[in-house]
């Protein structure tokens, strides 16, 4: 009877189910499909909240988004999915890797931590964006976090993973970690500043679910809406230099304006060569309700902030 009983609890589908994903480029792993195909079981609950979609969805919208690869527009308030062209496409997320890095910098480091430069801050790749850090450079998280925020300074995340995980390949562990840990399972990431690889990539959708995530610390909002920052750090002779930053959202700087009634409050760009342009945006409406949208692999700043306002225009 024991052994009926127990069989008939499995059958019943009230069992545990553990899930692993394999990093695979051309798999769907996504939360909602996650979701979708477990009905009755805790990853429906896993979903409650949050936007969820398995393709596009453009009924109702006037969007143009023909020169970018994929976009997303997302209600946090309602979870509904107002626009979504592509959001499953694993695509470079470029800079916009930096989200994922401020929330773990966040997560598991402490604002009055101080962080000390390597020689691995010698980044050679051309065209890459640097503060200019030297081996024994010395600064506090809170003026790291600015730096990788505003100017997307790519010496200075590399600063802030070996400070937080001991080592790249160790804080890309946790990368990855805290990204499945939020449903964002169609997503790889093998360096904290999105410099190219084949194996780094998101999507538009795990980008919504983690920048979701770091709006609940304060900070990041702070972060992401400061249009300029002023600070001074040291040389390992305990030298003064200085930081002078201006953050490099045109919205934020005034070079870029969305529709009467949307307030943007701030986010992040990307771009290099592999990515295109890129650009995440938090930002509300009249009546105070905040929303994330997301432009990947755009043909050029110009149209991804044309595309971007575009889309913007769709929050209600």
């Amino acid at each position: 009877m024991l052994i009926f009983l127990v069989m008939a609890f499995n059958l019943a589908g009230c069992s545990a189910k553990e899930y692993t994903f394999a990093y695979d480029r051309n798999r769907n792993n996504s939360s909602f499909s996650i979701a979708s195909q477990t009905r009755g079981t805790t990853m429906n609950a896993f979903a409650a909240g949050l936007c969820v979609t398995a393709g596009d969805v453009s009924q109702g919208t006037d969007v143009d988004m023909s020169q970018a690869e994929a976009a997303g527009l997302f209600d946090i308030t309602s979870g509904k999915v107002i626009y979504a062209k592509n959001p499953h496409a694993k695509l470079n997320p470029a800079s916009l890797t930096k989200v994922l890095t401020a929330l773990c910098a966040l997560k598991y480091g402490n604002l009055e931590d101080t962080l000390t430069a390597t020689e691995n801050v010698n980044i050679s790749e051309s065209g890459a964006v640097k503060l200019g850090l030297q081996p024994g450079d010395t600064m506090t998280m809170d003026q790291a976090l600015h730096a990788l925020m505003l100017k997307s300074a790519n010496d200075v995340a590399v600063m802030i993973a070996e400070h937080v995980g001991g080592s790249v390949e160790e804080f890309a562990v946790l990368m990855n970690e805290t990204a499945n840990s939020l449903g964002a399972t169609n997503s790889h990431f093998v360096n904290p500043h999105g410099l190219t690889d084949p194996n780094h990539y998101t999507t538009v959708y795990d980008l919504y679910l983690i920048s979701n995530e770091a709006l609940k610390y304060d900070k990041f909002i702070e972060l992401i809406q400061t249009p300029n920052y002023t600070s001074v750090y040291h040389d390992q002779n305990n030298n003064e230099k200085k930081i002078d930053l201006q953050n490099s959202n045109a919205y934020i700087r005034g070079e870029a304006f969305a529709p009467e009634h949307v307030t943007v409050i701030g986010g992040k760009t990307g771009t290099t060569n592999a990515a295109g342009s890129c650009l995440i945006i938090y930002a509300k409406n009249s009546s105070g309700n905040p929303f994330i949208s997301v432009v990947l692999k755009s043909i050029d700043k110009t149209t991804m902030y044309t595309e971007m306002t575009d889309l913007l225009g769709e929050i209600p």
